[in-house]
C-alpha cells in the first residue's frame, strides 16, 4: 500500500496543496487513476487551482518581450466538453481567463486530463508527449517549445 492508496483524491483540497506535493501525487497514480479523478467532480475544481497558480509559476525574466495568447484545451475522456483556458504572457505577466475569447492564439494546444497533469507537475515533457500524439499542437512551435522555460515547474 503506497501513500497514494490513503490519499482521498475526491475530497482533497487541491488548494492548500503545494506545487511540489502535487507534483509527487500526480507521479505516484497510475494514468488510469488521473483519468477517473478528473472524469469527476474534481476536475474544474483541479484544472482551475492549477492554472489560478500560473501566474505565481510564471517567471517573467524568461518570457521578457513576449507578447501571446496561449489556449489551452483540456479534452473530456467520456465526451463531454472539454475545459478551455486561455493564458496571456506579456508585459512581465501571465494573466488567465478560464474560457475561450474571440481573440486569436498565436499557440493552442489540446491533450488529455492526465497528459495535462503531467505536463504541469514536471511528470512528462511537452516534446515526448507531441512525438507520442498526446499533445496537438496548432501555431508558434517555437512558443511551445519555450512554455517550460516561462515557468517554475515543481520538480516531483
Amino acid at each position: 500500500m503506497t501513500a497514494q492508496d490513503d490519499l482521498d483524491l475526491e475530497t482533497l483540497d487541491f488548494g492548500s496543496v503545494e506545487p511540489h506535493d502535487f507534483a509527487r501525487i500526480v507521479k505516484g497514480l497510475p494514468t488510469a487513476r488521473i483519468a477517473e479523478l478528473m472524469a469527476g467532480t474534481q476536475r474544474r475544481r483541479v484544472l482551475d487551482e492549477v492554472f489560478g497558480r500560473m501566474n505565481t509559476r510564471f517567471r517573467p525574466d524568461a518570457a521578457a518581450g513576449r507578447d501571446a495568447l496561449i489556449r489551452w484545451r483540456i479534452t473530456a475522456a467520456d465526451g463531454g466538453p472539454d475545459d478551455v483556458y486561455e493564458t496571456h504572457i506579456g508585459g512581465g505577466t501571465c494573466t488567465v481567463v478560464p474560457e475561450r475569447t474571440d481573440r486569436e492564439p498565436q499557440l493552442s494546444l489540446a491533450m488529455a486530463a492526465p497528459e495535462f497533469l503531467k505536463l504541469v507537475s514536471g511528470n512528462a515533457s511537452g516534446p515526448t508527449l507531441f512525438f507520442t500524439r498526446k499533445l496537438k499542437v496548432k501555431g508558434d512551435l517555437r512558443l511551445a517549445g519555450s512554455l517550460t522555460y516561462f515557468f517554475d515547474i515543481p520538480k516531483p
